[in-house]
């Protein structure tokens, strides 16, 4: 579990950027941004919606060859172009070793990645059909979350570079928790994965580093200091108590941003 990176650090070439009062450059995790460095395992991107963390992480895949949309680096398709041009402005270091699998998984467009899964098996091939490596039955098939899992055990294979966008949208706590085992025997097995989250399960599997990014820029943050771990054990802690503060807050307090 000690092997080399695949990618060791993400740095931001400021001079190639025109302007910082441009998004996505100016949001506050992204205008003084400089770089990071990535733990050979496993790292979170982690904060609130629209902080910038998913933004980086999807210039980051487009960076290394992989679709803006998802998938491996074979696809080469799109429905909307909807990635910024962050990816244009960034270096990343690759490690001595080269990945032997690789995948982009966006929750949001995961639906396009199985469409386009159904159309290249209808088109003529020598080889065989792509949804093999998937377990051979039809993603739209599946519910999300069975098809999530598909992708996991059936088309991860080991030794490769995972790049995912907020993969427990579709997955419920049982999952996640599968999810986690899935993700250290990928581990045992020489990988490195980029996550970006916002379940406390995911991003409390060991040893890994958390990015928190916020309006003060992006930060390298333990565990028992996310807000996302904060506010679940809060919550669970006495939900109670914290059902009362949410409902019974006056309308426009602000409370429900943090009601800890």
């Amino acid at each position: 579990m000690n092997a080399a990176p695949f990618v060791s650090r993400v740095a931001l070439l400021r001079d190639r950027v025109e302007s910082f009062d441009r998004y996505p450059f100016n949001l506050p995790a992204l205008r003084g941004f400089d770089r990071l460095e990535l733990h050979p395992r496993v790292n979170f991107f982690v904060g609130e919606n629209g902080s910038g963390k998913s933004t980086l992480l999807e210039a980051m895949a487009v960076s290394l060859g992989f679709n803006a949309e998802g998938g491996s680096r074979n696809f080469n398709f799109g429905t909307r172009r909807s990635h910024s041009e962050l990816h244009a402005c960034l270096r990343l270091s690759k490690g001595i070793r080269r990945p032997r699998d690789g995948y982009f998984l966006r929750a949001e467009s995961f639906f396009n990645v199985a469409t386009e899964i159904e159309q290249l098996d209808a088109a003529p091939s020598f080889g065989p059909p792509v949804i093999e490596s998937y377990g051979g039955r039809s993603l739209h098939e599946q519910s999300h979350g069975e098809s999530f899992m598909a992708l996991l055990t059936e088309r991860f294979g080991g030794q490769g570079l995972y790049i995912l966008d907020e993969p427990e949208a579709a997955l419920s706590p049982q999952r996640q928790l599968a999810v986690l085992s899935r993700m250290h025997d990928l581990v045992r097995d020489g990988s490195q994965f980029i996550i970006a989250t916002h379940s406390p399960i995911l991003m409390a599997y060991p040893d890994a580093c958390i990015y928190q990014f916020g309006a003060e820029g992006v930060s390298k943050v333990a565990y028992e200091a996310t807000q996302h771990f904060r506010v679940t054990r809060d919550f669970l802690a006495s939900p109670e108590r914290m059902l009362r503060v949410l409902l019974e807050r006056e309308p426009g307090d602000g409370s429900l941003s943090d009601p800890g």
